[in-house]
């Protein structure tokens, strides 16, 4: 989709387009309601910086649709789809990495009470599980910062490729 398409569907249709992006109603609010937007760096800057911070209760309803990371997100819809690709590029791991992965995420989910969110695009599943062993260490407060701009980069690389450059 383009820009121009983006700016002058209706709103209900420009918050559909965004829901799969990122599924805060707040951010889609947001960026649905400052239309239209001049170019995509402006979008994009939007959605960057958009319903920031996000509650911890939009938190908890944003990873209730991101699979673990190293795992297929279930279904066919737009944002499984997006999932998918996205974890997709990070290859093939082997046994270990792929075991390490699959340790850390529990214990994750075991201090922390919610799936292990990252930005996968652009990294390696090693790269991740640098990253994983080392938010363990976070306290809660500390970790919930970090899942809400990892929520952002995701949501504006979605949004990126949903309009296009």
């Amino acid at each position: 989709m383009h820009l121009e398409q983006f700016n002058m569907a209706g709103r209900p249709e420009a918050a559909d387009m965004l829901r799969p992006c990122l599924d805060i109603q707040r951010w889609i609010d947001e960026l649905a309601d400052a239309r239209p937007y001049s170019s995509i760096d402006a979008l994009l800057a939007a959605g960057g910086g958009a319903a920031k911070p996000f509650t911890p209760a939009e938190i908890e309803a944003a990873l209730a649709h991101h699979p673990r990371i190293g795992e297929r997100a279930q279904g066919d819809s737009a944002e499984a789809k997006l999932s998918q690709s996205e974890q997709a590029g990070l290859g093939v791991a082997d046994a270990a990495v792929a075991e390490a992965l699959a340790e850390g995420n529990r214990a994750y989910e075991e201090k922390f009470g919610q799936v292990f969110l990252i930005r996968a695009a652009g990294r390696s599943r090693e790269e991740i599980l640098a990253a994983l062993n080392t938010r363990l260490a976070h306290t809660p407060e500390a970790e919930q910062a970090i899942i809400g701009q990892q929520l952002r980069e995701i949501a504006v690389l979605r949004l990126e490729g949903l309009i296009g450059r």
